[in-house]
């Protein structure tokens, strides 16, 4: 149940709060006062689309708050519980509509997105008005308003349905994707695994062309190399002439002199370490000399290798660097486009498979809509009956259709609005009047199988009087009798008979516009709805009128 809505610094209300009650409360006022955008508000706050156009003349932003009771609801807790909100039995919602076209919109104090915000919203208000009627004459709308009808097991039917449905098409999508692909990626297919097979007999090691081309300069120059070497070590150390010999021989006369001084003592110690860093690079000479031989075979081996190396990066890269980049590349591509361990036949059969399956769902889910439909005929009539429309017979058509998200069928109501005549499309045979009272009779129908917070009638009365306006009353008046409705209307009959009445009032000055909202009395909503009756010249007739109909 909607407890209170405030409404702050939205169209031409500057600041309205209203507290409803159980059962129906009826909003009035001349046209243009601001019932409608009282309505338009509270769309807001439920997640409808929005715009700074709503914002207040002068001010930064519009806030439109409800506070709602809720009893238990599985779908609703559900729906809390996997957004990370608390199930609660009282709902705060918020909704702030900032001058730089942002929207802010919270649900108990936590910030939600504006599908959060909306599906939240659907458990809570339902609004009907002019739109619902203008969808009434749409029959593309039809089969939604039949399914509305349905029960928790039909629902979970055509979910299954759907799932099938958007598993066929993409299975389908990606056989006819995968067909054409073949075909035109066949040659760039058979280009990347001639290109893989040849890298990878390549046998490539990373950096090898530098490695090879180091390792043939040093055979190219094997003479220079082993003179240079043979030479460093002569100079180290032979019989004539012995580096090693005089620095060691230096470092024994320092070796004496360091108890005399601690400069004495620092240099033996560089000089004993070079002395011993000398000794093992003299040695180290004599081993590799030792070792140094001209291997012919090794350097036309690295020729050889070098050559096809030299073949692979010609063709795919500058460095064997940049070709193993470029494999890896293509194997990527290559995996990509061979990917699919599945072949287009095996996807065919899986897909015929799933065809048949999306058949039969359909098939089940059309059984089932007919029994709704026969469901919903019978109680459409019988509610046609108490709004004075007894010789009234409704209908729900099928036809075939193309396979969609619905099913494979389209939905159309038919009417027949006096014995014996045909049963004629609802778009091209119902008046306004009977427009209206259609819509009350299928809201009234659906009410007693949904589970709303409360639900609102934006002036679904026009176009009737007398009787039937009388009628109307009482239908809108029992929907409520099970919860809450809010109604807007010019009819004195649906005034009356509501529970609530607020006044809704413009008043302006030089400088401003501004909406008010009042709760009338019971001798308010008499003079009230004496005016409606009489004019602004109300009499004693007209008062006495407005409470005989305030007391039926």
């Amino acid at each position: 149940m909607l407890l209170e809505i405030s409404i702050k610094n939205f169209a031409i209300i500057e600041n309205i709060s209203l507290n409803f009650e159980n059962g129906m409360t009826v909003l009035t006022g001349e046209t243009g006062a601001g019932k409608s955008i009282i309505i338009d508000a509270m769309n807001m706050m439920l997640g409808s689309r929005a715009n700074v156009d709503v914002i207040r003349q002068g001010a930064q932003k519009a806030e439109i708050e409800g506070f709602f009771s809720v009893s238990d609801n599985p779908a609703l807790n559900q729906v809390l519980t996997e957004n990370g909100l608390d199930v609660s039995d009282e709902l705060i919602i918020r909704r702030e509509i900032l001058s730089n076209g942002r929207s802010i919109s919270r649900i108990n104090g936590k910030m939600v997105n504006l599908a959060t915000l909306r599906l939240v919203g659907r458990f809570l208000v339902d609004i009907h008005g002019q739109h619902d009627q203008e969808e009434l004459m749409h029959s593309s709308f039809h089969i939604g308003m039949l399914d509305s009808f349905g029960s928790q097991d039909f629902f979970l039917l055509k979910q299954r349905y759907q799932q099938l449905f958007d598993d066929y098409r993409q299975l389908r999508k990606q056989v006819a994707d995968k067909q054409k692909n073949e075909q035109a990626h066949k040659a760039r297919i058979e280009l990347l695994e001639f290109q893989l097979a040849e890298i990878e007999a390549a046998a490539l090691q990373p950096d090898e062309d530098q490695k090879l081309l180091q390792e043939r300069d040093k055979l190219l120059n094997h003479k220079n190399i082993a003179d240079t070497l043979t030479n460093a070590a002569v100079m180290l150390d032979n019989e004539d002439f012995s580096s090693l010999s005089n620095v060691r021989s230096a470092m024994n006369d320092l070796q004496t002199l360091e108890e005399f001084d601690s400069d004495y003592e620092a240099m033996s110690h560089n000089l004993s370490e070079a002395y011993y860093i000398m000794e093992e690079v003299s040695k180290h000479l004599d081993d590799v000399i030792a070792n140094l031989d001209f291997d012919a075979g090794l350097l036309q081996r690295i020729e050889a290798r070098l050559d096809a190396v030299n073949t692979i990066t010609r063709k795919y890269g500058g460095s064997v660097t940049d070709v193993l980049t470029y494999f890896d590349k293509i194997s990527q591509e290559y995996s990509l486009l061979t990917g699919s361990s599945q072949t287009s036949d095996s996807m065919e059969k899986e897909l015929k498979v799933l065809e048949k399956e999306l058949i039969q769902a359909a098939a089940d889910l059309g059984q089932q809509r007919r029994q709704l439909a026969s469901e919903l005929e019978e109680e459409i009539k019988q509610e046609l009956k108490e709004l004075y429309m007894e010789k009234a017979d409704f209908r729900v058509r099928f036809s075939k259709g193309k396979f969609n998200r619905e099913g494979n069928e389209a939905v159309e109501f038919y009417i027949s609005t006096n014995p014996g005549s045909d049963f004629k499309p609802l778009v091209k045979t119902a008046s306004g009047g009977e427009l209206s009272r259609l819509m009350l009779a299928i809201k009234s129908a659906f009410a007693r199988r949904e589970d709303k917070t409360a639900i609102v009638f934006d002036e679904v009365d026009t176009g009737v009087s007398g009787r039937v306006a009388q009628a109307i009353a009482q239908k809108i008046y029992k929907i409520g009798s099970h919860g809450q409705v809010l109604a807007i209307s010019h009819l004195p009959q649906v005034i009356a008979i509501a529970d609530y009445q607020y006044v809704i009032e413009k008043q302006s000055d030089s400088s401003a516009t501004v909406s008010t909202a009042k709760l009338l009395t019971k001798s308010e909503r008499i003079e009230e709805i004496a005016k409606m009756l009489a004019g602004n010249d109300v009499t004693e007739a007209a008062r006495k009128q407005a409470e005989a109909l305030l007391t039926k």
